[in-house]
Parts: C-alpha cells; structure tokens; sequence
C-alpha cells in the first residue's frame, strides 16, 4: 500500500457537513499508509443515535460497590435499542466478528479513583465471548503501565483476556508505530510528532471505546472523543502546555486518523461514576458523582454533545463556573484542585463541535436522537 502523506483538516470532512474554519490553527501532518474503510466507524452505522440507559441500583453511593448484574442487564438493552435487535449476542454481532482481534480503550487517566470500571470492562468482556469471540483476541489497552496497574483489571476479567500498555515509562514509545503518526509543532518544542499505539495500526481489527463521565481542565469535558484520540497516541500533553490550548482541534485530528477512525466501531460511555471537576483526576471526593448511567453508539461526537450538558449541570447544581466559560479572570487564579471555580486552561469544549465538522459525527443536539431508558 502506498504511503500518503496529507493535512488533516480540509481532507477528512465529510462531505455532508460544513468543514471546520482551521483558521489561526496549527498545521497539522498526518502520515499513515491505512485507507478508510467504506463505512467507517465513527460516525459508524447509527450516526446522531445515543442509547442512554439508567439505573439507579447500578451503584451504591455509599460503597462505591457495583452491582454487576444491573451492568449486564444496562449493556444488553443498550445494545438491543441501539441496533435493534432482539437478541444481545446478535447486537454485538452487528460490530464485532467473532474472527476479529478486539481492543478495549480504556480510560485510567484518573485511576484508580475514577476509570472506566472494571465490572463494566469485564462485562464487556463477558458478552463478547459468549457472541463467539476467543478470550486470547481481546486485549483491554491504555497508554501507562502504572495507572493500568493500580485499577487491577485481570482479577475482574475473564480468563485469557488481555490487557496491555503501550508505556511502563512515561515517555517510552517502543509500544508506538513509528510510521503512523501526527505531526505538529504547537510552540517549537522538540518532539513533533505523535505516534498511533503500535497494537491499533498492527493488531486490532476493531476496538471498543470505553470512557468515563469526567470534566476536564483543559478541553472541557474527557469524552468518546478525548479517550479515543489522546488515550491512542504518543505526546499528547503537549497541546495543553500554556494557558491557551491546542485541545481545540488536536482532539478531532487524532480520532480521524487512520486505522483508528475506521476500527472503533463502538462507543460504550461509563457513566455510572463520574467526576464534575479537576477531571481527568479525582483530586477530591467531593468532586465525585454518580449519574449511574451509561451510553451506547457509535457516533462520538453525537454521546459526548449530550455529556457537556450531564457535566454542565452538575457544576450549575454546585455553583461552579461554566465549562463554556473562557475568562482569563478564572484561570490558574487558584488551586483546580480544590476550587472548581477556578481553571488550570481556557477550557475548550469546543472541540466537540468541531470533530463534528470533521465528519466524525452529529453536533446538533436537534439531530441527535436519544433514547432513555430506566431499569
């Protein structure tokens, strides 16, 4: 296959939806040698559709203690609303073949207080394997040995399951495909250049993206789309050095890159804790909260559009500052951690809207169809 070399941003919009304005923006690279698949999967087969079911017995706020068969029954009708199915081994069959090699993104960013829950992964491990798929071809992956590590994920999954990092040093990038990457020089720092997690371009067939509920200092909110994008490449932290950021239109750019964008055929959001402030860490207890819920998709930008507004209120209800608002007069004037009037960034939720122009999905809340379902 030949190699192609191209800039992100006027060429991966999809047709049907206006490009993003990338002026003033960086000039983003990205090389990388994988074709789209005829029907990528992000937006995927449902694009604008959010299945977004809860459970109030999911989570006992008390213990922190999950109830995993409330979690199975939340992913089987989930999946079953979403594709319309009437058997759940036959929805996930809509997404995944029992001959493909599986990833699971998950997100631990904030481990082990706050991730992507291990009775959650596990169930999703569950379900696979009863739809055919052999435990030795999932593989639940993140970017750092140690928060990976500190959630300990294998006493929960089933035997033969995997789970991988592509770092046990924070700056290693043997785990990383030196020739799939972005290239992009946000202030002259050394290292342009951000490289796809090695497993994605060379292994998996499809992957699974399994965020948390979380606000975030720098873009807002952590969503489908932060996960996938910055939990899938090297050097990424870099967008958000300063004050002003780059999380802006580097998140959109990441999750468009081939073979990620066409193998994350399914967006799996754990809501069943969250965090409405200093995300993506649980600097404080208080910060917790539990919408014990969870979303099912395959369209990104459509689930993380409906979290802004889950986290938007929460910060009302707690009389903290927008994640909308941009003041200068809130930033690094305090402790983030500790003060959610404070911010550590110009936030930039933004960035939602505009993967969207991307063509990774559907924006406009009117065009977004959400289905609620209680248990």
């Amino acid at each position: 296959m030949q190699r192609r070399d191209f800039l992100t941003l006027p060429s991966v919009a999809g047709a049907a939806l206006a490009s993003p304005n990338t002026d003033g923006l960086p000039q983003y690279r990205v090389h990388s040698s994988y074709t789209p698949a005829r029907q990528p999967g992000m937006p995927g087969p449902f694009p604008g559709k959010v299945v977004d079911v809860h459970a109030a017995n999911s989570i006992d706020p008390g213990t922190d203690k999950v109830d995993a068969a409330v979690v199975a029954e939340m992913m089987k009708q989930g999946l079953l609303a979403l594709t319309g199915e009437k058997d759940y081994r036959a929805a996930w069959r809509r997404f995944i073949d029992p001959k493909d090699v599986v990833g699971i993104k998950l997100n631990c960013s904030g481990a082990p207080k706050i991730c992507s829950h291990p009775v959650v992964v596990a169930e999703i491990c569950k379900q696979l394997i009863a739809t055919g798929v052999p435990a030795k071809n999932i593989t639940c992956y993140e970017r750092f040995q140690d928060q990976v590590s500190s959630v300990k994920y294998p006493t929960y999954l089933p035997d033969g399951v995997n789970v991988w990092a592509a770092s046990s040093l924070r700056d290693a990038i043997n785990g990383y495909d030196p020739r799939t990457y972005v290239e992009v020089d946000f202030f002259g720092e050394d290292d342009t250049r951000s490289n796809i997690v090695r497993l994605i371009s060379e292994r998996f067939t499809k992957i699974i993206n399994v965020p948390n509920m979380k606000d975030h200092g720098a873009s807002g909110v952590t969503g489908c789309l932060k996960n996938i994008a910055y939990g899938s490449f090297h050097n990424v932290a870099r967008s958000h050095r300063f004050e002003k950021t780059n999380t802006y239109s580097f998140i959109g750019t990441l999750a468009s890159v081939e073979p990620l964008r066409s193998r994350t055929v399914l967006q799996i959001m754990d809501g069943i804790k969250g965090v409405w402030h200093g995300g993506p860490f649980l600097h404080q207890d208080r910060f917790r909260f539990y919408p014990a819920r969870m979303m099912f998709g395959t369209d990104p930008v459509a689930i993380d559009r409906l979290l802004t507004d889950i986290i938007e209120e929460k910060r009302k209800a707690e009389g903290a500052i927008s994640v909308f608002n941009r003041s200068m007069d809130y930033v690094k004037k305090g402790d983030f951690r500790k003060d959610p009037n404070t911010n550590n960034f110009i936030r930039e939720p933004g960035h939602i809207e505009f993967a969207g122009g991307l063509g990774l999905g559907v924006f406009d809340k009117s065009k977004i169809n959400r289905k609620e379902i209680k248990l």
